[in-house]
């Protein structure tokens, strides 16, 4: 199921928390969600998860409205909250079938939905245990099997893979992965790598305000700006080599600590100074045994559109 965000707004009093936001997110496609505390993301999702009604605009997911479809709309949504509310004095198996019934799965289908996730989420050495025995990890990997009982079309994961260790990170995001592509899921997290790893597309709103759509890649790139570019160098005289650098012309900025033989050379805004940088190695004699580029990550990213 597609879904469309069209002018989204949430007003508390005065304050929008959510200020006009629109966005698309196609079926077979993992949206990243991200925001600072207070920026309007949990509120969003609440939206779309239909717990909560738009003061302007709305959201269609398929055909259906969030204004208007909520009941019918809440069969195709799975939900996974932040911090995930469940029957500790349950087993996990009759915990999935109580939610399998209220999620309206037909009784003769909720066996097979049942093994379906235990063997998805990796719960089977803990099916016959209450919820409250289980670690944190398996508590967040039963909260993932709830949400996705009753086959839902849309998957809304806020914070996934937390109480998870390693191992179980990687299983979580490979099942995402495979989840998406035959469903829309948006996945909202406070760890970047992950969101790389997982995400094919992110979304970045801060004060309620979209302020970045793309691909990793493309936001990467696109913060970056000036290319920058590491090299190190041997059997060079050091304060020469610094000057020599500064002198070409492709290169606005050489930083270098006085110490190393490690410069850090940014290039002018269009430039592209690598392969001069290469050329002047060779022309000076100097053993150039690094040049690599230095690329911004996804932290890097989230704090330019966040802080200015």
């Amino acid at each position: 199921m597609n879904i469309s965000v069209k002018n989204l707004v949430k007003r508390y009093a005065t304050q929008n928390a959510i200020d006009n936001i629109s966005f698309e997110v196609k079926s077979g496609e993992v949206l990243g969600f991200l925001g600072p505390n207070g920026a309007g993301k949990t509120t969003t999702m609440k939206i779309l998860t239909c717990y909560m009604a738009p003061s302007e605009g709305d959201v269609l997911i398929g055909d259906y409205s969030v204004l208007n479809d909520a009941n019918r709309l809440k069969k195709h949504i799975g939900y996974l909250p932040e911090h995930n509310p469940l029957y500790l004095d349950m087993p996990v198996i009759d915990y999935l079938a109580f939610s399998a019934a209220i999620q309206g799965v037909a009784k003769q289908q909720i066996m097979g939905r049942i093994k379906e996730m235990v063997r998805l989420c990796g719960l089977d050495k803990e099916k016959h245990k209450n919820i409250g025995e289980l670690s944190k990890g398996y508590r967040q990997r039963v909260g993932l099997a709830q949400a996705m009982i009753h086959n839902p079309d849309v998957l809304i994961l806020d914070e996934p893979t937390t109480g998870l260790d390693p191992n179980q990170i990687v299983e979580i995001r490979e099942l995402i992965r495979e989840l998406g592509k035959e469903k829309t899921v948006i996945l909202s997290t406070h760890i970047l790598p992950e969101v790389e790893a997982t995400c094919d597309r992110i979304i970045i709103i801060n004060d309620g305000k979209l302020v970045a759509d793309g691909k990793p890649s493309e936001l990467r790139q696109q913060a970056s700006g000036a290319e920058v570019t590491r090299i190190r160098i041997e059997e060079a005289e050091l304060s020469h080599a610094y000057q020599v650098l500064q002198q070409l012309p492709t290169v606005a900025v050489v930083e270098w600590n006085g110490n190393n033989n490690v410069f850090v050379v940014e290039s002018k805004a269009g430039e592209h100074s690598r392969r001069l940088l290469f050329q002047t190695s060779v022309d000076n004699n100097w053993i150039l045994t690094e040049l690599s580029p230095i690329e911004r990550d996804l932290e890097d990213v989230f704090r330019n559109v966040t802080m200015g």
